[in-house]
């Protein structure tokens, strides 16, 4: 049985604070946006601490910028210590990627080039990192748009180097690999099937927006046929692992989005095996 299993759980957005207390959705448990919270007070700080007396809380992060070559920004990591000693997340997870130069925040997530030279650098900051926080972080696989001519081997070769020197685990994002598979031409199995189980904690659902010759991770639309087909997939291959719905933009009510994961709910009940008290067993497929 796989303990770490909190069930099918939403990204906690300000839109949705009052109808979650009032309403106590059937959710099991929720992902911050880490950033969100990093104040000393405030309403949003209200709400968070009222949520959580009745839902298990995970962290998740976008500021990191674990791939950049500047200095790994102290104050932040303090900041956000502060935060995960406060909220007492199950746990909390960045992105496999860099944000900015020279002191410049992009607001994307950008794509590393695969080499063994960006492995051993961004390896020897999540240690740092977990270091400082005192926690197993856990790494999310990024959406792109480009490559870079340097690499040298698969995008997913590359990010289980990475957790494997880190001693991390995985955030894996099943809709990022389904566009980044779109956009560079290649098999969404085949990267599904070269993850390593034992490293993947946690999924990610979302919708993204299809422009015919490429595909944009926007998360303002619903979960699309193709992705819930490669949620199926990885069902098979991980077993039961904690999988949550983000929606960041054309956000719609609580209640569609509690219905949205009730298809997730299915998907897995039918694919799963279950103990006597009705609970999901993470029995995976061995390959």
């Amino acid at each position: 049985m796989n303990d770490h299993f909190l069930g099918f759980g939403l990204g906690l957005r300000t839109q949705h604070f009052n109808d979650v207390l009032e309403t106590r959705p059937d959710v099991d448990w929720f992902e911050i946006i880490s950033e969100n919270f990093m104040v000393a007070g405030g309403k949003p700080k209200y709400y968070l601490h009222a949520i959580r007396e009745h839902y298990p809380m995970v962290m998740h992060g976008v500021s990191m910028s674990l791939g950049s070559t500047e200095p790994l920004d102290k104050e932040y990591l303090q900041r956000l210590k502060l935060l995960a000693n406060e909220v007492q997340p199950r746990w909390l997870s960045d992105h496999l990627c860099w944000t900015g130069l020279e002191g410049i925040n992009s607001h994307d997530l950008l794509p590393m080039p695969y080499t063994e030279e960006a492995i051993d650098h961004i390896a020897g900051r999540i240690m740092q990192v977990q270091e400082t926080l005192g926690r197993q972080l856990l790494l999310e696989n990024v959406s792109s748009y480009i490559s870079y001519t340097e690499s040298a081997m698969s995008e997913w070769e590359f990010y289980n180097e990475v957790v494997e020197r880190a001693d991390c685990l995985m955030l894996l994002d099943i809709n990022n690999i389904y566009v980044s598979s779109r956009n560079h031409s290649f098999d969404a199995q085949t990267y599904l099937n070269s993850i390593n189980p034992d490293r993947v904690r946690q999924f990610h659902l979302a919708g993204h927006s299809d422009y015919g010759t490429h595909v944009i991770d926007t998360h303002d639309h619903d979960i699309c046929d193709p992705v819930w087909e490669l949620y199926r997939q990885a069902l098979h291959r991980f077993g039961a692992v904690s999988t949550m719905i983000e929606r960041d933009d054309n956000i719609p009510p609580l209640n569609q989005l509690v219905e949205e994961l009730q298809i997730a709910r299915d998907i897995a009940a039918g694919i799963l095996p279950r103990q006597p008290s009705g609970k999901l067993v993470a029995e995976r497929e061995v390959r």
